[in-house]
């Protein structure tokens, strides 16, 4: 017997999408994957420590709590919840077929929300359990304004257009903000290229490397190399910033949906309709431009009242 409605992710648009749906008595299946992407359950939320910008929170919230949170909301409406992590779909023909590593099923409609990962150069003091979260991060509109940020020169690593918007944002709270790139020329267009050289408080190093970031509780040097001269120097800093990209967890899904170039999915604009009628995308894995746990939410909220609308007219 096929489920309804058949979610994959674990973030804020999947667990929305979950609410939504199981309010509507569909009776969603959510798997929130094992460690997928790298990151536990709870998506990019989990890796973030405060969450002062999510609606309701005045005083602020843990990522790892709002998450659960979510979690709760979801079983709390009847949401069925699997720990395990979908390696493979058939979208060839309704009901479509997933499985995981413990077991196989049908779905009438489903909703992709599996997010996306943000990618870091491997930066030794920037790993997993030494300095990342405490004070390396992937996201300046998350954690830019952290009272560990004001007043204290930063970093950004990155040459597009995303590492000039998040060292723009950085100078509301930092002393000065250094642009490492490793070209002598920046990928980012024009006109963002001239917002970031206009601003007094950023400096560009041009074919630099960041080779090593140290500190204790926090970050307090960073370690630059001039590609060119080979020449390496340490500048006190608080935090540093990867802006290099994101990578969608679409991997699974085998090209069976239309992808964009850098591998998101493309819905249609206005709706979360992909190129697979009944099949729905939402949060990350769709979104490159705004990424925040708020438009993730609204998109879930969007990918179940079309599938319940997808239901009711199949």
């Amino acid at each position: 017997m096929a489920d309804n409605v058949v979610i994959i992710g674990s973030g804020p648009a999947a667990h929305t999408a979950a609410i939504y749906t199981a309010r509507a008595d569909l009776k969603p299946v959510l798997f929130e994957g094992f460690m997928a992407g790298g990151i536990a359950a709870g998506g990019q939320l989990t890796t973030t420590t405060d969450v002062e910008n999510f609606p309701g929170f005045p005083e602020g919230i843990g990522g790892p709590e709002l998450t659960e949170r979510f979690r709760a909301q979801s079983a709390r409406f009847g949401t069925v919840i699997h720990p395990e992590t979908v390696t493979r779909v058939d979208l060839s023909r309704r009901p479509f077929r997933y499985a995981t590593d413990e077991r196989e099923g049908e779905a009438n409609t489903l909703i992709i929300a599996t997010g996306a990962t943000a990618k870091r150069d491997d930066v030794p003091g920037t790993r997993d359990h030494e300095l990342w979260q405490k004070g390396v991060s992937a996201c300046a509109v998350c954690d830019g304004a952290l009272p560990v940020f004001r007043n204290k020169p930063l970093f950004v690593i990155g040459g597009g257009d995303s590492a000039m918007e998040e060292a723009s944002f950085l100078t509301k709270f930092g002393s000065k903000v250094y642009i490492v790139h490793r070209r002598d020329e920046l990928r980012a267009s024009k006109i963002m290229q001239q917002r970031a050289k206009d601003n007094p408080k950023i400096e560009i190093l041009y074919s630099h490397q960041v080779v090593q970031v140290s500190g204790g509780q926090g970050v307090e040097v960073v370690r630059v190399k001039d590609l060119k001269s080979g020449a390496e120097r340490d500048v006190p800093a608080a935090g540093l910033f990867f802006a290099i990209g994101h990578k969608p967890n679409t991997d699974f899904l085998g090209g069976q949906l239309a992808l964009d170039d850098q591998g998101y999915i493309v819905t249609t604009p206005g709706t979360t309709q992909t190129s697979v009628p009944g099949v729905f995308a939402a949060g990350d894995v769709q979104d490159k431009k705004w990424r925040q746990a708020i438009t993730a939410a609204g998109s879930g909220c969007m990918a179940a009242l079309e599938a319940e609308h997808f239901l009711s007219s199949h």
